[in-house]
């Protein structure tokens, strides 16, 4: 017996014909006498009356729709209350400073719309550091941009990254192309992060491939710092486009890196599903969906998204 026999035999009993029935619900008229003649049998027993002018219950009908429509009723409330349920609970998402620059508040947005009953807890932070704090279950989610294969995450692939060499327009040395290699930026003063950084490394590992040293002026870990400086003209630096969404507008020259190896994947990261709350598995879908927006919208400057 099915939910939508009940629908449909009620509805033909309440409108006390079999093609207005069918009208009304969308289906066709002996598409609907089927699925009543299948009930019926199911039942062992004559529901409808068939005469001239329509149909009518019979006495097993009348005693069978009272309860019918007692089980539609149910069934209905607790449709409506499934919808109107908010899902509650807590989520720690972690992200890089840049990352957080383009993502973070459209993600709050949605957050606030979707499940405004769950508490976010956003944390910033370097990728080094956000690694650690999943890993002692201190994050429920986070943004990397590479991971261990031994650890026991849920991995899924967002988008890459393309990196542009950031600097005031008046900066001397600056190349004037819209394009460069890292190679030709050798003697160029370059503000970057320190080592452990995960941009620094990226970086120092392109450089040893095209046998060149970059000629780092300064080293900041912090982005906005970091940001302030390359604004002051104190020298340039390479980041992702999303370091630069904080300062659209301002004086600022953006050139692509176009080596191979100047691309920074971003990874999805949590805990197994096993272990994730539903509340992380609503945040973790929510995520995903803002950033796919984000990045078709062309609102994550240099972003490109993983095809699945």
């Amino acid at each position: 017996m099915e939910l939508r026999q009940l629908r449909y035999f009620a509805r033909v009993v309440e409108l006390g014909s079999m093609g207005r029935a069918a009208l009304e619900l969308g289906v066709g008229t002996s598409a609907l006498s089927q699925q009543i003649s299948r009930l019926e049998s199911e039942l062992s027993t004559r529901l409808l009356q068939r005469t001239s002018s329509g149909v009518t219950p019979t006495d097993a009908g009348l005693a069978f729709l009272q309860q019918a429509q007692l089980a539609i009723r149910h069934v209905d409330d607790a449709e409506r209350a499934a919808r109107s349920a908010r899902l509650s609970g807590h989520v720690s998402i972690g992200m890089p400073p840049s990352t957080t620059a383009v993502l973070g508040l459209p993600l709050m947005s949605a957050m606030r719309e979707r499940y405004p009953d769950i508490r976010l807890h956003l944390v910033e932070s370097l990728s080094g550091n956000l690694t650690a704090m999943i890993s002692a279950r201190r994050l429920d989610l986070a943004i990397l941009f590479n991971v261990e294969r031994t650890q026991r995450w849920s991995v899924t692939p967002l988008l890459e990254e393309r990196l542009f060499l950031v600097a005031k327009g008046d900066l001397p040395g600056l190349p004037t192309t819209r394009r460069v290699k890292l190679a030709q930026l050798a003697s160029l003063p370059l503000i970057l992060p320190s080592g452990p950084h995960g941009l620094r490394s990226l970086l120092d590992n392109a450089a040893r491939q095209s046998r060149f040293e970059l000629n780092v002026a300064a080293e900041i870990d912090g982005l906005a710092m970091l940001m302030d400086a390359v604004r002051a003209g104190y020298g340039a630096t390479i980041q992702p486009g999303a370091a630069v969404a904080r300062f659209i507008g301002e004086s600022l020259v953006m050139i692509e890196i176009t080596d191979a190896s100047a691309h920074r994947p971003n990874l999805l990261v949590s805990l197994s599903d096993d272990e994730l709350s539903p509340a992380g598995l609503a945040a973790r879908g929510v995520l995903t969906s803002v950033t796919q927006t984000l990045v078709r919208q062309k609102r994550w400057p240099g972003a490109t998204l993983y095809k699945n």
